[in-house]
């Protein structure tokens, strides 16, 4: 009985142990495959990073080289110049641009205490397209109100000129940019036709280059036009509201004038 239990507990101790090795093996494989599938997802982004570092600009930039150097050269070349011509107009029009509630009053007061010379003084130091048209109107003040409205009137359209200067060159780019990009679209389906009809059958992969070059020109056409259009919408806004300035402070300037001579 004795070498019965002996017996029974050696086999029980060797079956402990043999499950117990068994256990850490699971567990060490477990732990192995683990961190494989861990280096290889850091792998996986690290691979991934660069493509999604690239953002819009390098695609972009991308597109806009397989799109061919002729029409997109051009295409360029017009969002370039319109970008030029529309920032300097924002920054002389945000330059033009004047207090005229506190200008009246300066020119009201002016008039009121040093006459017709202090409130031409106060015009001369204040910039913008209105202190001219004030001083112009003060200036032909001595001779009659209606010599004075006429001078006003005459600058006033002087003045509005050079508000609008260059800025039909930024609609002539507005226009022509989206063109030549459905010129290049034209060019390319006549490249991709011409090689269906020499080599006699359609085939996707032999035109398909052309095909992307035409589109591309269009794309990047539209896009220049947007970019311009939404700046000339915000320099006509801005001259609208200049001009809008300038024709209430010439009413009102006449008006200061009626009541300085009474």
């Amino acid at each position: 009985m004795k070498r019965l239990f002996s017996i029974l507990a050696l086999a029980g101790l060797f079956v402990l142990s043999t499950n117990t090795v068994s256990a850490k093996a699971t567990a060490a494989t477990m732990v192995s495959n683990l961190s494989s599938t861990v280096a290889a997802t850091a792998v996986m982004l690290q691979d991934e990073a660069p493509a999604e570092a690239q953002g819009f600009t390098q695609v972009l930039k991308t597109q806009f080289i397989q799109g061919g150097a002729g029409f997109m050269g051009i295409v360029l070349l017009c969002l370039i110049l319109g970008l030029a011509v529309a920032i300097e107009r924002i920054i002389y029009l945000n330059m033009a641009s004047t207090n005229t509630t506190k200008l009246k009053q300066q020119v009201e007061d002016a008039l009121a205490s040093g006459g017709v010379e202090a409130a031409k003084e106060v015009c001369r130091n204040t910039k913008g397209p209105v202190a001219s048209i004030y001083y112009q109107g003060l200036d032909r003040a001595g001779e009659s109100i209606e010599s004075a409205e006429k001078a006003v009137v005459a600058y006033g359209g002087v003045q509005m000129g050079q508000l609008e200067k260059n800025v039909s060159w930024l609609s002539l780019f507005i226009a022509i940019a989206p063109m030549l990009g459905f010129m290049g679209t034209v060019i390319g389906m006549i490249q991709a036709f011409q090689k269906i009809s020499a080599v006699g059958n359609l085939s996707a992969s032999l035109i398909a280059g052309d095909i992307q070059v035409a589109l591309l020109t269009t794309v990047f056409g539209l896009i220049t036009a947007i970019i311009l259009q939404i700046f000339y919408n915000y320099i006509i806004a801005k001259i609208d509201s200049i001009v809008n300035d300038m024709e209430d402070s010439s009413i009102s300037l006449i008006d200061m004038l009626v009541d300085h001579k009474k």
